[in-house]
């Protein structure tokens, strides 16, 4: 890989990352455009590195909500981030048993069909509809299939483990992990203005959780750094970090405003082109 092929696929991570359009999927159609031929471990290092990337850029973004929560959940103060930050690590209960239990299976989705991708992409299309349908349409109240959904709420624990349970799901390549996580939390009955911080908060574990064990490999002499280069994924890092502020942003904008049903149209056109192209 060449800085310029780590350069496009950080500048797709960035935004399929918090737009709902699934970050992996992207990744493997990129991959399969450009002919990459990074496989198994390798991709996936790569794939953890601008994942990481995006990390750092919500916690950029949402520096102001992401500093209280860390002072007190670290100082032990009973108070609301502390609760908040409680039900972040129930949300990550589901991801953790996926990850454990089921990762050999997880992995062979990755690099393989783009029938898959799109197949995901459909599914991740279905889901953004339906919450649009029901949740995302201003005036929905009068809509009679919405009166039976409850009202908007503050995210329980209850919605917390739910919602972890559609970012468990997520990790197949072309399901968004946004837009599942997202599209779940307004069916729940969550207030919009806080659906989407959530989200983006609840992957941080996950994805650093995964890059640790990476770190190990790298020690082992095993890290795909080795084979791919310093130089692309520092690009790739850069690229996915900076374009990536910028979708966090539109992202929460985005979600306020109810305006998702676009992307379930662009994921239900890219998913039919990776099937039947």
């Amino acid at each position: 890989m060449d800085w310029l092929d780590a350069l496009i696929l950080g500048i797709v991570q960035g935004l399929s990352e918090y737009l709902p359009i699934s970050s992996s999927g992207h990744l493997e159609i990129m991959r399969s455009l450009l002919g990459m031929d990074l496989e198994g471990a390798e991709a996936l290092e790569m794939i953890v590195a601008l994942h990481v990337a995006t990390v750092l850029s919500t916690i950029v973004v949402l520096w102001r909500e992401f500093v209280p929560l860390c002072t007190s959940f670290f100082t032990f103060r009973r108070d609301e981030n502390t609760v908040y930050v409680l039900k972040i690590l129930v949300s990550c209960i589901p991801i953790a048993i996926i990850g454990l239990c089921f990762k050999d299976t997880i992995d062979n989705f990755f690099g393989g069909s783009l029938s898959t991708v799109g197949i995901c992409l459909l599914i991740t299309a279905l889901l953004l509809a339906f919450a649009y349908y029901f949740r995302g349409r201003k005036g929905h109240g009068a809509d009679s299939a919405a009166t039976i959904l409850p009202k908007e709420h503050p995210i329980t624990y209850r919605d917390a483990f739910i919602i972890g349970c559609a970012q468990a799901l997520a990790t197949l390549p072309g399901l968004s992990r946004s837009g599942s996580t997202i599209a779940t939390g307004l069916l729940l009955g969550d207030r919009r203005a806080d659906i989407a911080q959530f989200s983006f908060f609840m992957v941080i574990i996950p994805i650093l959780g995964q890059a640790l064990l990476d770190c190990v490999h790298i020690l082992d002499g095993t890290s795909a750094a080795n084979a791919i280069g310093l130089l692309p994924l520092l690009v790739g890092f850069i690229a996915a970090f900076v374009v990536g502020c910028f979708a966090c942003k539109w992202m929460i904008n985005l979600v306020k405003r109810g305006k998702l049903v676009w992307f379930a149209v662009y994921c239900a056109i890219v998913g039919l082109l990776c099937i039947f192209c």
